[in-house]
């Protein structure tokens, strides 16, 4: 019997994710067992559980992942070709070409319906993107192209967006989904924000859409 192959746990970690990324993308995650992801990485069905409780904490860690290797906010952070407004719009263009993270974040919806998985990402989006948000909103405030007294509660409000979108959280049908990003693209506009589309409301449709569950 030939013997585990020695690694660094952290090496363990990225292969594990690097594997369930793979699987997810191919196959889809509620196909891909955790069996399949240790086979595609080489090690023993044990040492899955030395880095991750479940297959629903690997696609939270996934996600994270995917986000910091192509984060949109540092894309356009030093762009000096854009306003403050122009880059936030740069940024949601960028996040929305990330094929390949559309496609895990789609899937992720489904894992949400655990209240400490959606615990955890409420927290996750809270610490990261908060302050990430804020800075883009007070560079606009500062070049004159974001025109709003509410600064801190839109860089607080944005992250929770795609969670009051999600039927598994508050149920919602396809039109009842349609029906909040037209009220999101009101209320954002008018606390001087405005920065969602029409080609927006069709991707919220087709992720959130797809939750089934929650909008049954």
């Amino acid at each position: 019997m030939a013997r585990p192959v020695k690694k660094p746990p952290e090496q363990w970690k990225r292969e594990i994710l690097d594997a369930a990324k793979e699987l997810f993308l191919t196959k889809g995650y509620e196909e891909t067992a955790v069996s399949d992801i240790m086979e595609r990485a080489g090690g023993a069905k044990g040492m899955f559980y030395r880095f991750f409780q479940s297959k629903e904490e690997v696609m939270h860690a996934l996600g994270d992942q995917m986000f910091f290797e192509n984060n949109p906010f540092e894309a356009v952070r030093g762009r000096s070709d854009l306003n403050g407004l122009q880059k936030i719009r740069e940024l949601l263009v960028l996040d929305r070409a990330d094929k390949e993270r559309e496609v895990i974040n789609t899937q992720a919806v489904a894992i949400l319906k655990d209240p400490r998985i959606l615990a955890a990402a409420v927290e996750a989006n809270r610490r990261v993107l908060t302050p990430l948000w804020y800075e883009l909103i007070e560079e606009g405030r500062r070049d004159g192209s974001i025109r709003t007294e509410y600064a801190k509660e839109l860089s607080e409000l944005l992250p929770l967006i795609n969670f009051w979108l999600m039927p598994s959280v508050f149920p919602a049908d396809a039109e009842e989904i349609r029906h909040k990003c037209r009220f999101i693209a009101k209320v954002l506009s008018d606390m001087g924000l405005p920065i969602i589309t029409d080609e927006m409301y069709e991707r919220a449709e087709e992720i959130f859409g797809n939750d089934k569950e929650g909008g049954e």
